[in-house]
């Protein structure tokens, strides 16, 4: 009979296996995997009655065989019952046996003396504000003195956001600088909420162990670029400001133009009064042509010619 050619045959090899065969080549696999896992002869749950099957104490279940023995106790929420039944056996095992062992005692943990004091009160403190001449950041320095600091204290400090604090309603404008120093009381003071420049010699601390003062300074970061130095004055005048990048648009509809006269002839100019001559001032002589200016009644057409040159 030809095997060669059906689904599921390889040319060259055997025909294919049934269900039955599948099944008890699974079974033996199961099996010698079970016994790799634990050894039945050792286990004092897994026994054989009287009837010729296996039972499992605790478990509490009944198998036909040692691959659903012990070493292979079915899971109820599993169907694998080499592999899943086997972990859950050795699972309650587990868990029976440290029950029934004798309970050890736990080991000491190492305690850490807390150190009490007595508060004494709020200390002195100085606050200075600063802006840097050359970068134009805004600057403060906290001065604490400490009087009465305890031996071998150093003074500590850490900022605190609005929503860390429980004494005044959150504002996440602001931030809080807290310093601690046994046995005086913490002090917290109360600063923008802005980034700190944290680069070299914009953040410094330091302890003054002689005259028991702590210093602490810090800048704000710019959040702006600074503007450039002004140019120097031009003949004592100041330079004109920059124009524009762009023009405003003009106005919908174009620029308006301002009202035009009324047609007709344009009433002369009203002539200031003279004023009679002094006494004894002879009265003014009448300019030349050229010197004077025409008439409102003479017109641009009436301008007399300029005399002949000699």
């Amino acid at each position: 009979m030809d095997f060669q050619h059906r689904p599921g045959g390889k040319t060259g090899s055997g025909g294919v296996a049934s269900a039955s065969e599948s099944n008890r080549d699974r079974r033996e696999r199961l099996r010698q995997l079970a016994l790799e896992t634990i050894d039945i002869n050792k286990d004092p749950y897994f026994m054989k009655n009287h009837l010729g099957s296996y039972e499992c104490k605790l478990c509490l279940t009944l198998h036909n065989n040692e691959v659903r023995g012990a070493p292979a106790c079915p899971d109820p929420s599993s169907s694998n019952l080499g592999i899943t039944g086997a972990s859950a056996h050795g699972a309650r095992r587990a868990a029976k046996e440290a029950k029934e062992a004798p309970a050890q005692p736990a080991p000491e943990k190492v305690k850490v003396e807390v150190k009490k004091f007595v508060k004494i009160g709020r200390p002195g403190y100085k606050v200075t504000k600063q802006r840097d001449p050359e970068t134009g950041q805004q600057s403060l320095l906290f001065q604490i003195d400490y009087p009465e600091i305890a031996e071998s204290i150093m003074p500590r400090h850490r900022f605190m956001s609005a929503y860390e604090q429980r004494i005044e309603p959150p504002d996440r404008r602001w931030q809080y600088l807290l310093m601690a120093a046994e046995p005086y009381e913490t002090i917290a003071f109360k600063v923008p909420s802005r980034e700190i420049d944290k680069a070299e010699g914009k953040f410094w601390t330091h302890w003054n162990r002689e005259t028991k003062q702590f210093f602490l300074q810090f800048h704000f970061k710019m959040e702006k670029p600074p503007r450039p130095p002004p140019p120097p004055l031009m003949n004592g005048l100041p330079p004109r400001p920059p124009l524009p990048d762009s023009m405003p648009p003009p106005p919908p509809g174009g620029m308006a133009l301002p009202p035009m006269p009324p047609s007709g002839p344009v009433p002369p100019p009203p002539v200031p009064p003279q004023l009679p001559p002094a006494p004894g001032v002879p009265p003014p002589a009448p300019l030349p042509p050229m010197m004077r200016p025409p008439l409102p009644t003479e017109g641009p057409g009436t301008i007399p010619p300029p005399p002949p040159s000699n």
